[in-house]
């Protein structure tokens, strides 16, 4: 598991800048990631993946406790598609 301290923490280790300062940078770029995707915007990061929001339908589901019929409203949602390099890396470790 990889939590924003430690992205921030390789940043700074990499970068040589303080890690005040590699905090402002990662939250920067979540900051324009969550802009862009609150807009509507496709995040195309080569060599990474593709973050895009879709539609999705409604539906209906259950309640596990009591297994009555419960309506999932029409939505939003993000998906990722990893991009070519990262697939291999991923299945290279």
């Amino acid at each position: 598991m990889m939590i924003k301290l430690d992205i921030v923490n390789h940043v700074a280790d990499r970068t040589g800048v303080s890690k005040q300062k590699a905090e402002q940078v990662v939250d920067s770029l979540f900051n324009a990631m969550k802009d862009a995707l609150a807009a509507g915007k496709r995040i195309e990061l080569r060599g990474f993946g593709v973050f895009v929001v879709k539609p999705r339908k409604r539906g209906v589901g259950r309640n596990p406790r009591t297994g009555t019929e419960v309506p999932i409203p029409a939505g939003k949602t993000i998906r990722f598609k990893p991009g070519k390099e990262l697939t291999a890396q991923a299945v290279m470790d």
